[in-house]
This record gives C-alpha cells, structure tokens and sequence, in this order.
C-alpha cells in the first residue's frame, strides 16, 4: 500500500496563497490597463475618468460615463463580459489553494479519481 502524502501545513497554504495572489495582481493589472486603454482611445475620456469606469467594470459595480460612440459602447459590453469571467477565473486562484488543502485532509490523491473523470 502507497503511503499518503501528509497534511498540508499553514507554511505551505501561507506559500501557495501568496503565489496565488501575486498572480491575481499581475493578472489584475493587466485586465485593467485593457480597459483603461479602450475606455481612453475608443470612448474619448481622459486618463482619470477611463481608470473610474474600468474599475468599476472590472469590480462588478458597473459603468460611470455615458460613452460618445457606438465602438466605446460595444467595447464596453465585451469588457464588462471579460471582467465577469475574469472574476470567476481570479475565484479560482485564489480559492485554489484552499481546495488542494481540504483534498489534503479528506485524503483525496490521484489515484483515488478514475481516470475516466480525469
């Protein structure tokens, strides 16, 4: 019989929801200057106003600004369509090492799942 890998300590949740946040930044950051730039360039607003209305996008509360064109309108929508996968996807980063650890505890390994699910 195999020996079970053991329980996950704080140390090693503490490792991996660091590397998991440092990713979601990252990630973040990037998802934001998209809409930063296209709230710029295609809806004409200034630096300030563009950073107002993507964080409120990407954070779920929706638009500020009216937008001047039907291309900073369409924009928009696939924006907002992109930041509410985008959260689900940050979700589950972040949840992730928690998972991996309650695998962990309820002894949930490789072999344990049929390969058929895999």
């Amino acid at each position: 019989m195999k020996k079970r890998k053991s329980f996950p300590n704080v140390a090693e949740l503490a490792r991996g929801m660091t590397q998991s946040l440092m990713v979601v930044v990252i990630l973040t950051a990037i998802a934001l200057f998209i809409g930063v730039s296209g709230y710029h360039w295609l809806g004409r607003l200034s630096w300030v106003d563009s950073l107002l209305n993507a964080s409120m996008i990407l954070g779920g509360m929706g638009p500020v600004d009216i937008l001047p064109n039907n291309a900073a309108k369409v924009f928009a929508s696939l924006y907002a369509l992109f930041s509410g996968l985008f959260f689900i996807a940050v979700m589950g980063l972040i949840l992730g090492p928690i998972t991996h650890m309650v695998m962990h505890k309820f002894h949930v390994d490789d072999e344990d799942i049929p390969k058929d699910s895999r």
